[in-house]
């Protein structure tokens, strides 16, 4: 697929995790919002969208020109799903939701990188979980049992949110453009701190297992892009 295909695809898949991230902020009870964060997995794979943490899974059953894209996935995951967030925060109910992101984007903050790349390794792996028993079980109920078990069962277990879902807790951060009252440039200082550095991202990349292997790319480089376009 083109480049210029692929983007209008990452962005959509981008704003689809932004809409299911939105529904899980909103829910005082956490398994009931894992459970609701899974429409956007759900839509993304029938629909085929690009999902960076999906895709990055299967780098090693590809030839290396194709990594290429890579990188315009995830820039278009970011963009959708920062467009959702910031639609999310000018209605009514952004306040709750940015109430509830800053929550998050504290206890993240104040992790280490070591914690926030080991979190990121297993985050992928249910990512796998997921995205590959929908592809190859052969019943239907497998595969919508191994999307929402996968993404429930990651969230849950506090791994963390995929690369879309960060956008938007940090956007709804404390120090995050859909923060009324923060000054300005402080969303792009608090986008620079560990998990946008190298953490988070970096050990997605590595966390999803592809058949024979392990799925490898370059986490450096979509790191430092989720650094510029924060």
């Amino acid at each position: 697929m083109k480049l210029t295909k692929i983007l209008p695809s990452s962005l959509a898949a981008g704003f689809c995790i932004g809409l299911g991230g939105a529904v899980f902020l909103l829910q005082t009870e956490k398994l009931v919002g894992a459970v609701l964060f899974c429409i956007g997995l759900c839509t993304i794979c029938e629909m085929q969208f690009h999902l960076f943490t999906g895709r990055v899974c299967y780098a090693l059953e590809q030839p290396l020109w194709r990594w290429l894209q890579f990188p315009v996935i995830w820039i278009g995951n970011w963009l959708g799903a920062g467009l959702a967030a910031n639609l999310l925060f000018l209605t009514r109910m952004g306040p709750a939701a940015r109430k509830a992101a800053q929550a998050l984007v504290m206890a993240k903050n104040g992790d280490t990188f070591l914690s926030l790349f080991v979190l990121g390794f297993f985050c992928n792996i249910f990512v796998f979980i997921a995205v590959e028993g929908y592809k190859t079980f052969p019943h239907v109920l497998g595969k919508y049992l191994a999307i929402f078990v996968g993404i429930t069962v990651f969230i849950m277990s506090g791994y963390g949110t995929q690369c879309g879902g960060h956008v938007l807790l940090f956007h709804g951060g404390p120090d995050g453009p859909g923060n009324p009252g923060a000054a300005p440039g402080d969303h792009r200082r608090q986008c620079v701190r560990r998990d946008h550095r190298l953490g988070g991202p970096a050990g997605r990349a590595p966390g999803g297992p592809v058949k024979g292997g392990t799925g490898l790319a370059s986490g450096g480089l979509f790191c430092y892009t989720r650094s510029i376009f924060c």
